[in-house]
């Protein structure tokens, strides 16, 4: 094991030249602190795409239309069969005796209480999409198990994967339910687990610097300051842009619907632009701030507005249906979560490929961005604690979410098939939800805002794990570095937005899945590197 072939101190850090490896590799222009060639090639190579996509933009709008189903379609297995590793692993781990390690060593304490900690988990973990997808997921799945089609995007978003329901609504809420919930708990926050719980024990634990390389130092020992690491580092800086930009897509798609249902605002091209200027400068100043004095208390605040929503939702709607929803869902969640999983042997394609493929991809380019952000801030929890905290509770939190969001609106179109939330457009169907609730305005702004805070979360702890990734793994980079990455993010959101037309989340849902595939990869060779290091610091009891 190449982990062993390095001397150790005593509280079991590895003893290598990696700092100097790193230093070498560092570049000083202007002030800056780069680390030399992650931050040059992900740099040009990003500022090329942009150039590139708007300079032909027929081009690509046909390839962004084809990449995604391609890729959903020919590797769906790999996508699902990945994703079922994920959580086996960080099931077992929880349960063996390597869950006692504590990140940071036996004596490290927690440097944020619960609340701070789990604040910061939502905001930067799925934020957006919960808002988005929380009414309109679970109305797509209900409308297809009943017997119905639904077009979204151009594409086909009827399925059948645990039976016929049709004709039967208890039934459908059911498998709707159980669909929707199995996208957003065990799997996504297993995704998460992996990359976090990799960074934070060989960054606190083995002393080395928090970058995805660390991670594979018992199977690469020093070569991770080499080429190997920077390839390691560099695909880690597409995913998490690309898959920023995805959220930060449906995240303005879905404000600008609802500033217009509102005020009539207009949603075009230039309302758009406008928009992610917008928030990517309130992002910059969140990023200048720092961690404690933005991230934290930007994503405490939002949790408290999400907090209210969700009660007022529970308590001024459909209350018994609610919990009914809640509960029937979550039983149907742990019933069917075998056959949701099983990545062979389907009929439903559609469901597999159109629905399941493209989530597990854009968590998985999540990952490095969201993986390093809960690193992070994760000292002090033993191995246990955090895969419980990152992956058991944040379920419970979506069947809660899932079952109040979508529940009410499914119970108004069971109560009238022509109700409005049941013909609204996807980035609509939270506020169409909300009008027959008492004081719909006001909580139709409170969505939008929810939505708006949300993508500055997004985008500012995004900006600080990029900087942190092409700097080497510094946490103290220069601000201009994270500036420079802030206001990438809104300039790659933007293009892809322009560029994609109609289809413009096809656009940015193409480039999540185009980088989440390589690195799937990645995370599960990282799977046999961390248990590699977990198990060699329980031999040493450290």
């Amino acid at each position: 094991m190449a982990e062993d072939l390095n001397e150790k101190s005593s509280n079991g850090q590895i003893q290598s030249d990696s700092d100097h490896e790193i230093g070498q590799n560092n570049i000083t222009p202007f002030g800056l602190d780069i680390h030399n060639p992650v931050f040059l090639v992900s740099g040009i190579s990003i500022i090329g795409f942009v150039l590139i996509t708007l300079m032909f933009q027929q081009g690509a709008t046909d390839f962004f239309g084809w990449l995604r189903p391609f890729l959903t379609s020919t590797f769906d297995w790999f996508f699902l069969g990945a994703a079922n590793i994920f959580v086996v692993f960080c099931l077992a781990l929880m349960v063996s005796p390597l869950g006692k390690i504590r990140l940071g060593g036996a004596d490290a304490l927690p440097e944020y209480g619960y609340l701070g900690w789990f604040s910061m988990l939502f905001a930067a973990g799925m934020g957006i999409g919960l808002m988005f997808f929380g009414v309109s997921e679970p109305m797509s799945h209900f409308g297809s198990s009943m017997g119905g089609i639904s077009v979204e995007n151009g594409v086909r978003t009827d399925w059948a994967p645990l039976g016929a329901a049709a004709g039967d609504p208890k039934a459908a809420v059911e498998l709707a339910m159980a669909a929707t919930i199995f996208h957003w708990a065990l799997h996504p926050w297993a995704i998460y687990a992996v990359v976090a719980l990799s960074l934070a024990f060989f960054s606190f634990n083995r002393g080395l610097p928090l970058t995805l390389r660390s991670a594979f130092y018992p199977l690469l020992g020093e070569r991770v300051w080499g080429w190997p690491g920077h390839v390691i580092d560099t695909l880690a800086v597409f995913a998490t842009l690309f898959g920023l930009a995805t959220s930060l897509g449906f995240g303005t798609e879905q404000a600008l619907a609802g500033l217009n249902y509102l005020f009539g605002w207009g949603t075009g091209n230039v309302a758009k632009v406008l928009l992610i200027t917008f928030i990517t400068s309130l992002a910059l100043i969140s990023v200048i701030r720092g961690l404690d004095g933005g991230v934290k208390i930007l994503s405490e605040i939002n949790i408290v507005l999400a907090g209210l929503l969700l009660a007022f939702i529970i308590f001024v709607g459909p209350t018994a249906t609610i919990f009914g929803t809640i509960f029937s869902g979550g039983a149907a969640y742990i019933k069917e979560i075998i056959p949701l999983s099983m990545p062979f042997g389907r009929e439903d394609t559609n469901f597999s490929q159109g629905w399941t493929s493209f989530y597990w991809a854009w968590w998985i380019s999540w990952s490095p961005f969201v993986g390093m952000f809960i690193a992070r801030v994760s000292k002090g929890r033993s191995v246990r604690e955090f895969i419980f905290c990152v992956i058991v509770i944040p379920t419970l939190v979506s069947i809660l979410w899932m079952g109040a969001f979508g529940g009410t609106a499914i119970s108004q179109v069971i109560a009238d098939a022509a109700a409005p939330v049941s013909g609204a457009a996807l980035e609509l169907k939270l506020f169409v939800m909300l009008k027959p609730l008492p004081l719909a305005t006001i909580t139709s702004f409170l969505g939008i805002i929810l939505v708006l805070v949300f993508f500055v979360t997004s985008s500012d702890s995004g900006s600080l794990v990029i900087d942190t990734i092409t700097a080497g793994g510094k946490i103290d980079a220069p601000v201009s570095q994270r500036v420079f990455w802030c206001s990438f993010e809104g300039i790659v959101a933007a293009t892809l937005l322009l560029v994609g037309g109609s289809g413009a989340l096809n656009a940015l849902q193409a480039m999540a899945v185009s980088t989440g595939f390589p690195f799937t990869i990645v995370l599960l060779v990282m799977c046999i590197s961390l248990f590699m290091g977990l198990r060699q610091a329980y031999r040493e009891g450290v």
